[in-house]
């Protein structure tokens, strides 16, 4: 991605002159996005010198609280680190203020401007350049299931589906790709289109999902893999935003009804070569993909179980690995089956690819990433070769053998020689403790469940 420059920025504010404030953006390890609001007399400051936010911020759980543990704490100072603007991501806000606002990316280096380890963003860079050391790079297309919810709890304060716009009628069926009920919410999904186009995110297909009120947006392949995740966690702060504006809210928890599907986000990957050529494609046209192919496969399924700690980063993560609901259970794959771990979609040769199906709409999209492009780097390093595709239904072939287990993810990340290589040690210690710390805390919560069945009968 090209340096942004100043004159970027007044050309920006000439061409909006109605924009009075910039929000500063950047996405911390669990994904939220936190920052800084500035005048827009103070964008020009911002694209010369950057802005300094602490280095602790690579270290807030889930409530914003700053994890010791981290060692990105007091234990430095709580210091400062420079964040700069990311080229081609000054965009407006039209959902916000009467679109008197905008918005700019931003990442963390270190003092002598090299990336700064903790950031996330930086993580899945260091990905890319070792894939470019073998002259690869990485096509990549994000979807993102997410729930609309109505802003009034039930009487007894649970979250339900919202009331349609058109019908007023809540809904309490599936539905799964019902144009009806695109329909019904048709206002809310062309105010997301706008105001993506507005941003210059590349939204491909939206589709009603499984359960009420579930939708699905995807954004379109990019052949840069930074860009498509910042699409991504962009594309989640529009729709909610977008969503309060109509009434609702809208969640990208992985599971927020236990008796309905959980929200995934699959990643679409393929690699294209020095010439533009998709490698995962055969040279003869054979619709099982190359020899490289099954090695990105391959290695995918082998660093599985010690990305779970990514793929599902929080409590509440692990309540979507249950059977009959689409979610993979075990490391599998195949051709054209959605029961499987790793699909390769059917489509024509050039268009050969993996879509990975394992993470939740709640995970951090650069570290999804970059856990992904190792496991392929991985595979294609050590010339794996994957067990033979799936045919059929896997749930009914293969028991689960991906952990449901908080600590045991986060133990078998720490176990992994190669994810620790590829993510940076320094970073996995900072993720481990961070997540660990948040473990704990929500061990010490007792449910409503545990006081029903245990208070009064053990």
């Amino acid at each position: 991605m090209p340096s942004p420059s100043a004159d970027q920025a007044r050309e920006f504010l000439d061409r909006h002159p109605d924009i009075d404030s910039i929000d500063l953006l950047i996405s911390d390890l669990n994904g939220v996005i936190r920052g800084k609001r500035i005048p827009r007399e103070n964008l020009d400051k911002v694209f010369h010198q950057g802005i300094n936010l602490p280095a602790s911020l690579f270290a807030l759980d889930i409530n914003g609280h700053t994890i010791e543990a981290t060692g990105l704490g007091l234990a430095i100072g709580d210091s400062d680190r420079v964040c700069q603007p990311l080229a081609g991501t000054l965009m407006p806000t039209p959902w916000l203020r009467g679109g008197r606002q905008a918005q700019l990316l931003m990442t963390m280096v270190e003092r002598d401007e090299s990336p700064f380890f903790a950031d996330p963003r930086q993580v899945l860079s260091r990905q890319l350049e070792r894939l470019g050391r073998r002259g690869l790079v990485p096509v990549a297309a994000v979807e993102m299931e997410f729930y609309l919810l109505d802003r009034e709890r039930t009487a007894e304060g649970r979250i339900q589906p919202p009331r349609s716009p058109r019908s007023g009628e809540r809904a309490t069926q599936s539905q799964l790709y019902s144009i009806g009920e695109l329909d019904e919410y048709a206002d809310f999904l062309d105010d997301v289109r706008q105001a993506a186009e507005c941003q210059g995110l590349p939204l491909d297909t939206t589709l009603k999902e499984c359960a009420p009120g579930q939708f699905e947006i995807t954004l379109g392949h990019c052949d840069d893999a930074l860009k498509a995740c910042d699409s991504a966690v962009l594309l989640k702060r529009l729709i909610k935003g977008v969503a309060l504006n109509h009434g609702f809210e809208a969640t990208f928890m992985a599971k927020p009804y236990g008796l309905e599907a959980g929200n995934g986000t699959h990643v679409h990957l393929s690699l294209l070569d020095a010439h533009g050529r998709n490698v995962f494609a055969a040279e003869n046209g054979d619709p099982l993909g190359s020899e490289t192919l099954h090695r990105a496969v391959a290695g995918l399924l082998e660093l599985m179980p010690a990305s779970m700690a990514i793929c599902a980063p929080n409590l509440n993560s692990f309540r979507r690995f249950q059977p009959g609901l689409y979610v993979p259970m075990t490391p599998t794959w195949g051709f054209d089956n959605r029961s499987v771990a790793l699909r390769i979609p059917s489509g024509c040769n050039d268009a050969r690819r993996i879509e990975h199906r394992v993470a939740g709409a709640d995970v951090n999209p650069y570290l999804l990433m970059a856990v992904l492009l190792a496991g392929i780097d991985y595979g294609i390093d050590r010339q794996l070769m994957p067990p033979a595709p799936v045919e059929g239904n896997a749930y009914e072939q293969f028991e689960p053998t991906l952990t449901n287990s908080w600590q045991q993810a986060l133990d078998l990340l720490e176990a992994s020689e190669p994810l620790k290589a590829a993510l940076g040690s320094d970073f996995v210690h900072v993720f481990l403790a961070n997540r660990r710390a948040e473990r704990e805390q929500a061990m010490q919560a007792v449910s409503q469940l545990e006081y029903a069945w245990y208070l009064r009968h053990v």
